[in-house]
C-alpha cells in the first residue's frame, strides 16, 4: 500500500483504544473519510464519538481521550503528537499517528483525498475492501483526478464488485429537471437557476431516454450555454462516471454531492447515517441538497466583484462552493478570491482556474498571518481566517505575493 507504514501505525493505535473522539470536516470528504473509519471501527467494537465539523482548532481537542481528525488537522502545529490525523492537506503537523499522501510523495491535490487515506487506514484495521465506494466520494468532491493511489482504489472496487463505470449526464438531481436548474458541477451560465429555460430543455427529453443519449438535447444545451461557460465546464456535462453497488444513492456524483450538501447544511449526522447505509433519511437529505444547491446559485448570483478575481458574498455556507464555480465554470485566467464573514472574522475560501499554477497554500498562509490569521490548504484550493477589517491588507498582501 502507498501509505505503508504510516497507515499500519495509525491502525494499531486506534486498535488498542478504549474509545476514540473523532472529529470530521463537513464536506463530501471528511464526512466519507470518518464514515469509513467509523464502520471499521463498528467491525472491530471499538466505540466512538464522531463529530462534524466545518472547522478545527487545538482549543477544541480534548487532552485526555484518543483523537482522530478526519480530512483537516494537518496544517495545526501546535496539535498533541497522541492526536491522530487522516488528511491531504500541506501538513505542518509532526505527530508519529499521521496519515497523509504528501508524507509519502503522493499529490494530495490530484492522486489522494482524506476519504482515499481512511480507505488504506480501514484496510489495516480489518476486510474492508467493500468501502471502496465511500472512498472515492472524496475525489470526487474534492475535484481530483484518478490517478495514482485513487486509481487503485477504483480498480480494486471494480475488481470487487461495488464499483462499476458509466457514462453520464453529470449534473445531479432526482429530475432531468431539477438536474439542469440546480446544475453546480458543472456550473451552466444561463441555464442554472433559469426556471424557463430549464423546463423548455427537459422536455426536450422522452423520459424513457437517457439525457446523455440524446445528441439533439446535448446539442441544444451546449448553445443554450452562456458564453462566459469555460471550457472546463462544458466538458464536465457528459463524463465518465461510477456506480456504487452498495451505498444507498448507487450513482457516485450524486451520493457526493448529497452528502457534501448535508454536511455543509449542519446536518452532519444524516450525512454520516447515508454513507453507512441507512436509507432512513434519504428523502430529507434530497431535500436538503435541493435547498443547499439552491443557496449556491443564490450566492453565485448576489457574489460583489470588488475587484478584478476578489469577490465578497453574504452566505459563509456556500463561499467555498462559489469560489469553485467562479474559478473553474467561468472562463478566466486569474485567481478568484471570495470573502465572507461577520462582525469577527473574515473567511476567504481560494482557488485556481484550470492551468494556472500557482501555491495558494504558501500564499494565503503567509498573508493570513501578516493580518494576525491563519490559513492554508492546497495549492490550488486554499482558504483563510482572519480578523474582520483586514481584508484590504489581506488582499495587498495576496496580490503581492502573486507574480505579475
Amino acid at each position: 500500500m502507498p501509505l505503508s507504514p504510516s497507515t499500519e501505525l495509525l491502525a494499531q493505535n486506534l486498535k488498542s483504544s478504549g474509545f476514540v473522539e473523532i472529529y470530521a470536516h463537513h464536506d463530501v470528504d471528511g464526512v466519507a473519510a470518518a464514515s469509513i473509519l467509523c464502520t471499521a471501527l463498528t467491525k472491530i467494537h471499538v466505540p466512538f464519538h464522531l463529530h462534524i465539523r466545518s472547522t478545527i482548532t487545538r482549543e477544541m481537542i480534548p487532552d485526555d481521550t484518543p483523537v482522530l481528525l478526519c480530512d483537516f488537522g494537518s496544517s495545526i502545529p501546535s496539535l498533541p503528537a497522541s492526536v491522530m490525523v487522516v488528511d491531504h492537506h500541506v501538513p505542518s503537523f509532526s505527530g508519529d499517528f499521521h496519515v497523509n499522501p504528501r508524507l509519502s510523495g503522493i499529490d494530495g491535490d490530484l492522486e489522494l483525498s482524506a476519504s482515499g487515506a481512511a480507505y488504506y487506514v480501514a484496510r489495516e484495521l480489518g476486510e474492508n475492501r467493500d468501502l471502496a465506494g465511500l472512498a472515492i466520494l472524496g475525489a470526487i468532491g474534492d475535484r481530483q483526478e484518478f490517478l495514482g493511489p485513487n486509481r487503485e482504489i477504483l480498480n480494486e472496487g471494480i475488481g470487487n464488485g461495488v464499483i462499476s463505470t458509466m457514462p453520464g449526464f453529470m449534473p445531479v438531481g432526482r429530475t432531468l429537471y431539477d438536474r439542469l436548474f440546480l446544475a453546480t458541477d458543472p456550473y451552466l451560465p444561463g441555464i442554472s437557476g433559469n426556471d424557463t429555460v430549464c423546463r423548455e430543455m427537459a422536455a426536450l427529453v422522452h423520459p424513457d431516454r437517457p439525457a446523455e443519449d440524446d445528441s439533439f438535447f446535448l446539442s441544444r444545451l451546449v448553445l443554450g450555454v452562456d458564453e462566459t461557460a469555460s471550457a472546463f465546464a462544458l466538458q464536465r456535462i457528459v463524463s465518465d462516471s461510477y456506480q456504487l453497488e452498495r451505498e444507498v444513492i448507487p450513482w457516485a456524483p450524486a451520493m457526493a454531492a448529497v452528502i457534501d450538501a448535508c454536511g455543509k447544511s449542519g446536518r452532519g449526522g444524516l450525512a454520516v447515517s447515508l454513507c453507512m447505509g441507512d436509507p432512513a433519511g434519504l428523502e430529507e437529505a434530497w431535500d436538503i441538497f435541493s435547498v443547499f444547491r439552491q443557496r449556491i446559485l443564490q450566492g453565485i448570483g448576489s457574489a460583489e466583484e470588488i475587484d478584478e478575481g476578489w469577490y465578497r458574498v453574504n452566505d459563509q455556507i456556500v463561499s467555498s462552493d462559489v469560489a469553485d464555480l467562479l474559478s473553474t465554470d467561468i472562463s478566466r485566467l486569474s485567481p478568484v478570491f471570495v470573502i465572507t464573514g461577520d462582525d469577527e472574522l473574515c473567511f476567504v475560501s481560494a482557488r485556481t482556474p484550470p492551468g494556472l499554477h500557482l501555491d495558494l497554500d504558501t500564499i494565503v498562509r503567509t498573508a493570513a498571518a501578516a493580518v494576525g490569521g491563519s490559513g492554508g490548504g492546497h495549492m490550488k484550493r486554499a482558504g483563510a481566517t482572519i480578523p474582520a477589517g483586514t481584508d484590504t491588507l489581506f488582499r495587498q498582501a495576496v496580490m503581492e505575493a502573486i507574480p505579475a
